[in-house]
């Protein structure tokens, strides 16, 4: 009865277009009215709001995420875009190549899909399509590239999933993620090499080793960042949140000796960070007590149950967990998603033997094709934005990108050692 009721109320809150976290929250009280009184439901839940964002892991968050906002308006697309560009410009398909490595290398410095996806495709839409590109092919290597940052550390995404899953080491899950994340983008820049043969679009001339030095060069003081954040964790000089606030530091440094932000730009930056900062923690905060209700009603274990007494067999099993992850990822963001199914399914997959870090990056690996599917894709819908084209333009090229993002999804869910080898490498 308290599933139905939780996963009811959630759905036709959601439905009548309720936010996320507020439905969170009210279907949790709805669910735990039905077995406590009123008074002790209420008192409780605002208990396990409040206690749930009383952790030292979750101030990494908004930290990462000022240092997002800071590195996306300090600069740094640009130097990363003629890096890569010298780097595979000349390939063919060179410029969605160098679209490819940009995101890759901006979406893990700045931990954000959303922010390369503006960043990124703001420089490179124009420039594509001014080379013969077709601009829904620009629109839809923009999008999918934009969400390998999400899986490359540093991200946020992981924090959430650590936080979710009870604490699982953010270190690992940093380092889980490299090769997953290059993996997918080497994916995609084969889907853009065939594309672009058919197409017969234009290559750039082979760069100098000159010309890729002084762009290396350029392009080193922002990939610096992710040796000193990435280094200090793994190294034990600081933890994840100490390395957030070292971030936000460099950042502005970095900013200021750029000469792209002035005194007079920190204010809207530190307002446009604060609106991302509260949304995210009002989603966790919510999801906390919906995750203590789960607990105490204990649904964790029922659906375990119920998915183990379906197969035993760990492949299928985590098909078809996978399966619900990609159905919901088309209908909802990825940081509820993470927060609501972290606790569900993690019960799940450990019983069956299934690492809690290898399981993080297949959640975030699903979740992120979602952030490219209507009608909640909110990257898709920001790349659509940045390039003011119709989603009717971008949806056909989009499809063999998808498929180059299952794939990966595939590998990943099938051989733990592309998740687990690394943090094994470094004693996690």
């Amino acid at each position: 009865m308290e599933i139905s009721i939780l996963v009811l109320s959630f759905l036709i809150l959601i439905s009548i277009r309720v936010p996320v976290a507020w439905s969170l929250g009210i279907s949790a009280l709805l669910t735990l009215l039905v077995s406590v009184d009123t008074y002790p439901a209420l008192t409780t839940i605002a208990q396990r709001i409040v206690t749930g964002l009383d952790s030292f892991s979750i101030l990494a968050i908004p930290f990462f995420i000022l240092a997002g906002h800071i590195m996306n308006k300090g600069g740094i697309a640009e130097r990363l875009i003629d890096f890569a560009k010298a780097l595979v410009g000349s390939l063919p398909g060179g410029l969605a190549h160098v679209n490819i490595v940009a995101a890759m290398l901006f979406g893990a410095i700045a931990g954000s899909a959303g922010a390369a996806a503006a960043a990124i495709g703001g420089f490179m839409s124009d420039k594509m399509e001014e080379s013969g590109y077709d601009k829904g092919f620009g629109v839809a290597v923009n999008v999918t590239s934009a969400t390998t940052g999400l899986v490359i550390p540093p991200s946020n995404i992981f924090i959430i999933y650590s936080v979710a899953s009870g604490g699982v080491s953010i270190g690992a899950l940093f380092l889980a993620g490299y090769l997953p994340g290059i993996l997918t983008g080497l994916l995609l820049m084969m889907v853009a090499y065939i594309w672009a043969k058919r197409k017969g679009y234009p290559t750039a001339d082979r760069s100098s080793l000159k010309n890729v030095l002084r762009t290396f060069v350029r392009a080193l003081p922002s990939l610096f960042l992710l040796i000193v954040v990435i280094g200090g964790i793994v190294a034990g000089i600081f933890t994840a949140t100490e390395a957030s606030s070292i971030a936000v530091l460099y950042c502005l440094v970095l900013a200021a000796v750029y000469r792209e932000v002035s005194f007079k730009n920190i204010r809207p930056i530190l307002v446009e960070s604060s609106s991302t900062i509260a949304i995210v923690m009002l989603l966790i905060a919510m999801s906390m007590a919906m995750s203590w209700v789960l607990s105490y009603e204990n649904i964790p274990q029922a659906v375990t149950e119920a998915l183990l007494g379906l197969s035993d067999n760990k492949i299928m099993v985590l098909i078809l967990i996978n399966i619900i992850l990609l159905i919901v990822g088309i209908f909802m963001d990825m940081t509820p998603a993470v927060l609501i199914f972290t606790p569900i399914f993690l019960p799940v997959t450990t019983a069956l033997g299934i690492d809690p870090v290898h399981f993080g990056i297949i959640m975030v690996l699903n979740l992120c094709i979602g952030l490219c599917t209507p009608p909640v894709g909110a990257v898709l819908f920001i790349g659509i934005g940045v390039a003011r084209t119709t989603i009717q333009k971008v949806v056909r090229p989009l499809l063999p990108l998808f498929l180059a993002m299952i794939i990966s999804l595939i590998l990943v869910s099938l051989f733990p050692e592309l998740s687990l080898w690394l943090p094994r490498l470094f004693g996690f």
